[in-house]
């Protein structure tokens, strides 16, 4: 027996399954022993007694769960801080805790009662006594690790808990003398596992397989050399013991039904301590402000649920519900992340919500210089769709050309300071760029419920859309034709050849000759198979009347490249009357702009293609500029450029057969965005009809 290693534990005469407060308890209510468990329990004392000093705590009736000494809190030398149970079916064990240390000489802190922290089963000691590994994500919250840094003067290490199974980091984590780790990967989230690699050399980290880490392998009890748990496979006993250890496996079946094991039923009262440890935590916390329709538009859920999905923790300190339908709300909400890096991808996040700094921690964006062409600072802010505004000198500047995935570069003018998103070929030396995410806003509609009701796109699809629903959003995209058309507004549309291979062509024309279509971006093949289709009545060598193959088809758009060509221009092409109607026709005729942008696969191409795709891009750009509505058809590729160059604000309409498509192209986190489930060509038959519903025919005003 070790005389200076101390256990607590609590005899299980009260112990059962009561109540259902995780995984492993459901469906064991009232199933387990109580002789077997008294018996299991007595095995385990015997042998830790065996090795250590164990000391016990009085049962109290009601409270089942007090055999599960780990919970009890965590202590380190002769301080104590007391577990803050998160489930109320505990919460009534922390007094008779809090006694038995008091009584024992120990200095007792407690946590704020919102703050949930439950002891040494989500907080374990290196067995070096270096730094001390803190679990959070289902019972203890990320807001209690610098309090456990400050009161044990050590350093915390926050590591996050994503299997609800492994509820308790000491159901999957067990650290080992010599500096070896026991544990299960698949428990932590992606930044926790790092973080073990960081600090656990590969030697020394004994990795397992989910069977051992759901017979509890993890829940073990480490006394120097001698590793004590519940059920081990061979596999890992053999791994473990060319570690130098000697696994002690005693059965803890009947607690594994209230999900704990060898380590739950123990809390070690004596931890290695460092003489000169000092403490030390990575987590970091930021006041947010939000203000607008935060209930009824989602965005306080929306900003919640990403803080918690992201890794952090968060607590509300103010919330202002508007008092009337159309009134905004407030709130200020305490944001916490285990490590500045993450600190930096969530708020990027949340500024994307529209969430700032309380306006007593307002400060100016921090800016850097660019040192090279083309070439942007290390940490330069990454643009959104939404409009966005930096704070320099104290005063808030909005940025110009606003599009995704560009910095914000701000230059000295004689009119004053100039805030522009840009892309990163796009920098020059001599401008600054925004770095890091503090001085940065962007700028959220708060039209109440019923403006958004009657303003916006209210049809979202993530799926495939019956006929009636396509319907639906058919008339509504019509209307919003009709009055962008009407206002004199800007629609662009971007399109890909399977516009024309499903029938699409002549209703694309249509609404181009009828003056609602102002800008057409699409690739190469778009404009050859229209011109095929026009010109041999075919689209890919299918006849589009019969839809069958005809002889030499394959050949068909090889023949319209080669004509185009000769004439040197799809306009020249018109002009000579080689294509007579259709989607390109009705652009030259009309005076309509479009910009073909070239790929790799480009068969020709035709002489309007544009192959640099630097150019091809700012052709879109421009043509995207003042845009009200963009329509996105069959087009993928195109379309996620596009969708990357153009605000919030401008109206989005996607139509692809395929749901995936649909669902990446309109799920920009924008109320502007619709997306629609079906066959194109249908779609474009179907909003024609419905305009010709609407109005009686339109004559474009012909420009001076």
């Amino acid at each position: 027996m070790t005389d200076s290693i101390r256990f607590l534990m609590c005899a299980p005469d009260h112990y059962d399954v009561d109540y259902v407060i995780n995984p492993w308890m459901e469906g064991n209510v009232h199933k387990s022993s109580r002789d077997r468990a008294a018996e299991q329990w007595e095995k385990l004392y015997h042998i830790l007694k065996d090795k250590a000093v164990v000391d016990l705590v009085p049962p109290e009736k009601g409270w089942p769960d007090m055999v599960f000494t780990a919970n009890a809190g965590l202590l380190l030398g002769k301080t104590f801080v007391l577990s803050r149970f998160y489930h109320k079916e505990r919460q009534g064990e922390e007094p008779y805790f809090k006694a038995w240390f008091e009584s024992k000489g120990f200095t007792v802190h407690e946590l704020p009662k919102d703050l949930p922290f439950e002891g040494a089963g989500d907080a374990l000691l290196d067995r070096e006594g270096r730094w001390l590994w803190a679990g959070y994500g289902f019972r203890s919250e990320l807001d209690s690790h610098p309090l456990l840094a400050k009161w044990l003067n050590i350093e915390v290490l926050s590591l996050r808990l994503v299997d609800e199974r492994f509820y308790h980091l000491d159901t999957c984590f067990c650290p080992l003398t010599g500096g070896y780790l026991l544990y299960y990967p698949a428990a932590f989230d992606s930044y926790s596992n790092r973080l073990i690699e960081m600090r656990v050399a590969p030697e020394k980290r004994i990795a397992i397989e989910e069977a051992d880490a759901a017979n509890f392998a993890c829940n073990a009890v480490n006394i120097d050399k001698i590793v004590v748990m519940n059920k081990v496979s061979e596999a890992l006993k053999t791994r473990i013991t060319k570690a130098g250890f000697q696994v002690i496996e005693t059965p803890l079946s009947e607690f594994l039904k209230a999900g704990g094991a060898a380590k739950c039923l123990t809390l070690r009262v004596t931890e290695p301590v460092q003489e000169d440890r000092s403490a030390n935590v990575m987590v970091e916390s930021r006041t947010i402000h939000m203000e607008g329709h935060l209930l009824d538009a989602g965005l306080i859920s929306r900003a919640l649920d990403l803080i918690v999905d992201l890794g952090g923790s968060f607590q509300v300190l103010n919330f202002n519900l508007g008092e009337q339908r159309q009134s905004t709300s407030s709130a200020d909400v305490k944001v916490s992340a285990p490590s500045h890096d993450v600190m930096e991808e969530m708020m990027g996040m949340l500024i994307d919500l529209g969430a700032v700094p309380p306006p007593q921690e307002m400060c100016d964006a921090i800016l850097e210089p660019v040192v090279q062409d083309g070439v942007g600072p290390d940490d330069f802010y990454v643009t959104t769709i939404y409009p966005t505004e930096v704070r320099v000198n104290g005063q808030w500047v909005k940025a110009q050309n606003q599009r995704m995935d560009g910095a914000v570069a701000i230059t000295e003018t004689a009119d004053g300071l100039v805030a522009k998103c840009k892309l990163l070929r796009d920098l020059k030396v001599g401008e600054k760029v925004v770095v890091d995410v503090v001085g940065i806003r962007t700028i959220r509609k708060t039209e109440s419920r019923e403006q958004r009701n009657s303003q916006e796109f209210s049809f979202m699809s993530g799926s495939v859309s019956s006929e009636r629903r396509v319907e639906l959003v058919v008339e509504q995209v019509a209307w919003e034709l009709r009055q962008i058309r009407d206002r004199g507004g800007k629609v662009v549309v971007t399109a890909g050849p399977v516009v024309i291979h499903t029938g699409g062509g002549e209703h694309l024309a249509h609404l181009i000759r009828e003056g609602y279509v102002q800008a057409l971006l699409g690739g190469n093949a778009i404009a050859v198979h229209d011109m095929e289709q026009s010109n041999m009545g075919t689209s890919l060598g299918v006849d589009m009347k019969r839809g069958v193959a005809v002889r030499g088809g394959h050949r068909h758009h090889l023949k319209i490249i080669n004509f185009v060509r000769r004439y040197g221009s799809i306009a020249k092409a018109v002009e000579a009357g080689l294509v007579t109607n259709g989607v390109m026709y009705e652009c030259v005729k009309n005076n309509i702009p479009f910009s073909l942008a070239g790929s790799i696969r480009d068969d020709g191409p035709l002489p309007d293609t544009q192959m640099d795709l630097v150019k091809a891009q700012e052709e879109y750009t421009e043509l995207l500029r003042g845009a009200d509505m963009v329509l996105m058809l069959s087009s993928m590729l195109h379309s996620i450029g596009v969708g990357n160059m153009t605000p919030a604000g401008v109206k989005m309409v996607c139509v692809d057969i395929n749901p995936a498509v649909v669902t990446k192209l309109s799920d920009r986190g924008s109320i502007e965005s619709t997306g629609v489930v079906t066959d194109v060509g249908l779609f474009l038959s179907l909003l024609v009809n419905q305009l010709d519903k609407l109005t009686s025919r339109h004559h474009v005003a012909q420009s001076v």
